[in-house]
């Protein structure tokens, strides 16, 4: 019972939303709104969508590729600047409506991770642990995981000396003492407490 709530959404029609990098240090908060086609409930790799954070990396950009194929998507990005500017919360609420906006299906209902903090239209439903509960979340949860990590990866050439290629921006301890030792970059976020702590 529980896997078939898991994938009825398909079935509607339901799109799913999903943030990443909410918590890190520096880089974007990327939110992905998906709608799955319904030949994916044809495809063996769907028993693999599930909550990005329990997948490898390898394997999370293996089912990226593959959810890309069966489903329409798009992304909403807020930067480092904009997340200074109106603090993570309103950020990740910003770049879920864009998200959403961006994919044009405007009339059909929304899932989303987490809890009621927005109003997207009146089809909208938020969902405590949602990449765990319905698979278009989890595939919007991966899509917007790949997506980000390429991102910060590109990053890492770019500021090189604060492994961002492996912590992707969150306050490992390596990137704690770079940010001590060489100061931060264009990309760090300026208001969270742990950068405050260590340049003020």
């Amino acid at each position: 019972m529980i896997q078939e709530t898991f994938y009825a959404d398909i079935q509607e029609n339901i799109i799913g939303i999903d943030e990443v990098g909410r918590g890190a240090l520096c880089g974007p908060v990327v939110s992905c709104a998906v709608q799955l086609n319904k030949k994916i409930l044809k495809q063996s790799f769907l028993k693999e969508i599930d909550d990005s954070k329990k997948i490898n990396e390898i394997k999370r950009n293996q089912l990226a590729n593959l959810i890309k194929k069966f489903s329409i998507f798009s992304y909403g990005i807020c930067s480092n600047k904009i997340i200074d500017k109106i603090n993570i919360l309103q950020a990740t609420n910003l770049s879920m409506k864009k998200a959403y906006e961006n994919l044009g299906n405007t009339d059909n209902k929304v899932k989303i991770d987490g809890v009621k903090s927005f109003f997207l239209n009146d089809k909208t439903e938020f969902i405590k642990g949602g990449d765990n509960k319905s698979v278009v979340i989890a595939a919007a949860s991966i899509l917007a995981k790949s997506f980000r990590d390429a991102m910060m990866e590109k990053y890492s050439h770019e500021f090189p000396g604060y492994s961002l290629e492996k912590n992707k921006g969150y306050g490992s301890k390596s990137h704690l003492l770079a940010i001590k030792k060489m100061g931060i970059t264009s990309i760090h976020r300026k208001s969270f407490a742990p950068i405050k702590n260590l340049l003020f």
